[in-house]
This record gives structure tokens, sequence and C-alpha cells, in this order.
């Protein structure tokens, strides 16, 4: 069974705007910005890998001027302090005391661009903001704004200069997807078109924030069978049983796969998950969270498509 590829019509506005004005600044890249959407309503955080200059960091600031979300971009290098991403306490003279400097993870949409670039210890500190939606510094607990959305990029661990992500941080991604090279018709007009930051600079958001929390919690409605959570069962059982997989998928990796498909029901128009929104979400859900055997001469692309082609579909 091949995974489903194609593209859905768009649902009816606002979200319609979001795709067709996002089509304009990410050209020739309707399906990964469709799995970027998905990942923000089901309020998950995004990692894209892929090579330097191919749209990864517009790709972020679009997604946060389309919802109108406060945006922060850290530059992430091998000398990047955890400090300089959370915050820290500073000694004040005037008044004899402490007070905390928060740092840029303190918004909507925080851009971790080059995310691997930085040493384990800094990657890190995104850890509790990620998962628990808190930064903890000087024994003090603070909250982050709601929404919190993480967009990380990430080059190719090949090249020089790079930190794998640890597998506990590869998990608090929802997806991972790659944005490749424009075919030639889309490269074509971008190198003619106007210059992306310049577009970006002139967009109005298309949503507010009461809009966005509205539209995440109707993913949270989308209705799920037990037959579908019996397929998502199987799935994660196969991974861990066939041998072809160094790991299975977890049961958090389950749960992500259960949201991401809501999310991309609720982009089709439909209030009920179907196997094939399970099917078009999860390369992006599983791919960093599996790694193949090594008596597997599969790639990660061709074990998602052996995954599907494994299970049958309820």
């Amino acid at each position: 069974m091949a995974i489903r590829t194609a593209l859905q019509p768009h649902p009816p506005s606002p979200l319609a705007r979001v795709f067709s004005e996002g089509e304009t600044v990410i050209l020739g890249k309707q399906h990964q910005l469709r799995l970027a959407v998905t990942c923000l309503l089901a309020g998950g955080h995004l990692l894209i890998e892929d090579l330097p200059g191919v749209g990864k960091t517009t790709l972020a600031h679009l997604l946060a001027t389309l919802f109108g979300l406060q945006f922060q971009r850290v530059q992430f290098t091998s000398d990047l302090l955890p400090a300089d991403i959370t915050g820290a306490s500073i000694f004040e003279r005037e008044s004899g005391t402490f007070s905390f400097h928060p740092g840029p993870v303190f918004t909507q949409l925080l851009l971790a661009d080059e995310v691997n670039r930085a040493t384990p210890k800094t990657q890190s500190a995104l850890l509790e903001a990620m998962e628990e939606r808190q930064v903890t510094v000087d024994g003090r607990t603070r909250p982050l704004p709601a929404p919190f959305f993480v967009v990380a990029t990430q080059n190719p661990v090949s090249q020089l200069g790079t930190f794998d992500l640890p597998e506990s941080q590869l998990d608090r991604f929802l997806m991972r997807i790659h944005l490749g090279f424009p075919y030639r018709e889309a490269e074509h007009e971008l190198l003619r078109g106007r210059d992306r930051r310049h577009m970006l600079a002139e967009m109005e958001p298309v949503l507010d924030l009461a809009q966005l929390q509205d539209l995440q919690a109707q993913v949270e409605a989308v209705f799920v069978s037990n037959a579908l959570v019996d397929y998502v069962q199987a799935l994660l059982a196969h991974t861990r049983s066939s041998g072809d997989y160094g790991s299975g998928l977890s049961p958090r990796a389950g749960l992500a796969l259960l949201r991401a498909g809501r999310a991309w029901a609720l982009l089709d128009g439909r209030s009920a998950v179907l196997p094939e929104d399970i099917q078009a979400v999860l390369p992006s859900v599983a791919s960093h969270r599996l790694e193949v055997s090594a008596r597997s001469d599969a790639d990660r692309a061709s074990a998602m498509e052996q995954l599907l082609t494994a299970v049958a579909v309820p």
C-alpha cells in the first residue's frame, strides 16, 4: 500500500486562506505546508531537516505570520548556553535583589535554527519547555505562553559541526519533515519573484489567537473509532515484533499518530479519523522515532512503506 500523498481539496475559509497565501511564499511544497499546519493544530512541535537554503526558516516565519503568533528566533551554535534560551536571574544593584530576565523561549513560536549545531547540554534546555510548556530556573517554575510551538531546523548530521539529537529530544517533536528542492516550474517562479522576506513583512495574519485555539479544540473533538485505535495498535505492535526495526514505536508515538490524524482529518473537513489519515501522517510522525534494524536493507522511506503494507487496514 502506497503512502497517501495526494492533496485534498482545501477546506473552507479561514484555513483556505492560510494555504492559498502560504503557497505564494513556499512554492511547490503544498504537502509539506499542510503537514506543518497539521502539526500546529495538533499542538505538537515540528522538526525540519534538510540542506541549508531550501526554505526551512522561511516556513517557520510563515507559520508565525499566518497565525499571528509571537515569534522569537535562536541561532543555535556550539557556544550557546542553556541560559541563552531559558533566561537567567541577574542581580540588580539599585534594588539589591535578583531579577529574572526571560529568554527567547518565552514566546508562542520559537524557531530553534540549526538546533543540532548546539551541544547536547544546550539542546536539553528545550526538553522541559517542549514537554511541560514551562521552564524551571533557579528553583522556580514559570509557565510558557499558550500556544507554545517549537519549530526546529537541523542540517543533515553528515555535515561538519553537528551533534545528533538524542532519542529523548527527537521524541518531543510530533513531526519531522523534509522540504527538498522545489520542482522546476516552482524554482523558476521563485528565482524570478520577489524576496520572500519582503513578502512576509507585508503579509497580514489570517487567523488570530482565539481562532487558532478554537481549531486546536476542534482537533481534540475529532472522533476516533475503536477500529481505528486497533489499527494504530497493530502498527505499533508490528514495529516491535517484526524484527525490521531496532526498537518499536512507543505508546507516546501511538498518541502522536492519533493527534496528527485528527488534525489531518479536520483539514479535510471531517469529524472522524480514517485509516488514510493515519497513513498520510505516519512517515512524518514515525520516521524519526524508528531505527531500521541492521538486518534490514530498507532505508527510512521504504521502511514506512513496508510498515503500511504489512499491517492490514480495518
